[in-house]
């Protein structure tokens, strides 16, 4: 068979369009759709159908893709090890999905390291959306993603950091005058993030200890928390007790302990299953990690006017 033949199936499989996978893959539609004309004579199956604007496939093409995936994948390391990837010339556009927290804590120092070693390589960072990613992973719509959730069916993924939560709030509150107790956390207000990526976790820590907590106040962006707390005496967050340490530095807030027992959250980075680019991507994925693996966040920038802070 055509290896370009077996480039298409696998490009449409991954992007459910013709349209993308034309892109990808630098040709017309038109030829997207002959390709795949003589690939359903070849295997006298549909292999996929439209469905809305989606290209559905088949129980066949499901069953042909791993091994159509991962021989495209030997072939082109193998070619990558002839013409060996250079970063400082590529200009191939990245895309990675990551919180507003990691981007806070993490973008300034990956980017630097990304565009340091290529300068010609432009960097996309998403906003993520946890629910989405296996998809947008599977079908290439991102190139990496940095989260807490641990994501069903991505096999690709290593774990970055540990990260442990805590109790903060302003030095006014009278909970920070000593550690908290279980019945006084669930009773003080709250104030939650909307898109917090750990708040799965939080909340699973707490249904085992038979507790539960309504959020008084939820904001759309950790930004938004410094301020807000110092501002005031009830006000309490459960966040990442390392960033609320560094906020600590430079806002009149406090961090306790959780009165009740929660596993550390594992930080980590995925990768798109995609075959396109496969050289690129091994190098973006390892100076990633290495970069975030290195860096213990830039989470204290998040800061504001001294005089506004206090409560």
């Amino acid at each position: 068979m055509d290896l370009n033949l077996v480039r298409v199936f696998v490009a449409v499989h991954e992007a459910r369009s013709l349209t993308v996978a034309a892109s990808r893959l630098f040709v017309t539609q038109s030829a997207v759709s002959q390709s795949l004309a003589r690939l359903r004579r070849e295997f006298d199956d549909p292999l996929f159908r439209r469905q809305g604007r989606a290209m559905d496939p088949t129980p066949l093409a499901d069953s042909l893709y791993p091994g159509f995936r991962d021989a495209l994948a030997a072939v082109d390391r193998t070619l990558d090890q002839v013409h060996a990837f250079d970063p400082s010339t590529s200009d191939r556009t990245f895309r990675i999905a990551m919180s507003e927290l990691g981007e806070i804590g993490w973008g300034a120092t990956l980017l630097g390291v990304v565009t340091r070693q290529a300068p010609r390589m432009p960097i996309e960072i998403v906003p993520i959306d946890v629910d989405a990613l296996p998809s947008w992973l599977a079908r290439g719509v991102v190139d990496l993603a940095v989260t807490p959730r641990r994501l069903a069916g991505v096999a690709r993924g290593t774990v970055l950091k540990t990260q442990r939560y805590g109790v903060v709030m302003s030095r006014e509150n009278p909970l920070a005058a000593g550690e908290v107790d279980l019945e006084s956390f669930l009773a003080a207000q709250h104030v939650d993030v909307a898109e917090d990526s750990g708040a799965r976790d939080v909340r699973a820590a707490l249904d085992r200890v038979g507790g539960r907590r309504d959020p008084h106040i939820l904001v759309n962006h950790y930004a938004s928390l410094p301020p807000l707390i110092a501002r005031s005496r009830e006000l309490v967050a459960v966040v990442p007790d390392t960033i609320a340490a560094g906020w600590a530095r430079e806002w009149p807030l406090v961090v306790r302990s959780l009165p009740f027992d929660m596993p550390p959250v594992e930080v980590r980075l995925y990768r798109r299953a995609t075959t396109q680019h496969a050289a690129a991507l091994d190098w973006l994925y390892d100076t990633v990690a290495r970069a975030i693996r290195g860096s213990s966040g830039q989470f204290f920038v998040i800061h504001g006017d001294r005089g506004a802070q206090r409560p």
